[in-house]
């Protein structure tokens, strides 16, 4: 699925980056251009790389 339609960012690209260890929207932004054009997709963005991050998956699962 499509996050940042400006810069054509697939969720999986996502994954793949905070994976690589980019836990931070600005990280991801500088390595996919994530956020950089109309910025619609940051909220959606932080929120998925949250939930992906080791700590943000540790807290989604104690919930």
């Amino acid at each position: 699925m499509y996050v940042c339609l400006c810069q054509a960012v697939k969720d999986a690209e996502i994954r793949d980056a905070v994976r690589d260890g980019h836990a931070s929207l600005d990280a991801i932004a500088d390595k996919l251009g994530v956020g950089t054009g109309c910025g619609c997709c940051r909220e959606y963005a932080e929120a998925l790389i949250e939930q992906l991050s080791p700590v943000g998956k540790a807290f989604h699962e104690a919930a």
